[in-house]
């Protein structure tokens, strides 16, 4: 074990600590921008029970299939980012991540969870802080949330 440790911090290099920093920045800027971005987009009455979820009901079966197949796996798959997000020292936003997997995923008691995501303190607030600064109304959730 040892001698495991001593090669290993022998390997270590300026230039592959460098290179750890620039993809560290860039996957964490990116995934900064894309939450970001979505939040920002979202209509404000999304957390309602107003609005209108189905994903697209036009006449083909087989893509209408294909798109919520296609869903389910970028909200998985986000739901897993997310959560590595959220481990201390690994930079991202990692609650808001996981609330727009979830918002993908087509699961029973969806709804349940993402009320209660948006009722962690400082979610909802740094969402319409966000939407607010590009100019979108803040969101709207039913009485209770």
């Amino acid at each position: 074990m040892v001698d495991f440790v001593t090669d290993f911090l022998g390997a270590i290099t300026w230039r592959g600590v460098l290179i750890g920093v620039l993809i560290f920045l860039g996957t964490f800027l990116l995934n900064l921008g894309l939450v970001s971005l979505i939040l920002v987009k979202l209509p404000a009455e999304y957390f309602t029970n107003r609005h209108q979820r189905e994903l697209w009901s036009g006449p083909n079966r087989t893509a209408r299939v294909a798109l919520i197949i296609g869903k389910n796996i970028l909200g998985f798959l986000l739901v897993a980012l997310g959560i590595v997000l959220s481990i201390p020292g690994v930079p991202g936003q990692g609650l808001l991540t996981v609330l727009l997997g979830v918002m993908l995923l087509d699961f029973p008691g969806k709804t349940r969870l993402e009320q209660k995501l948006l009722s962690r303190p400082g979610i909802v607030r740094t969402i319409n802080r966000l939407r607010n600064r590009f100019g979108k109304p803040p969101l709207q959730l039913d009485e209770g949330s």
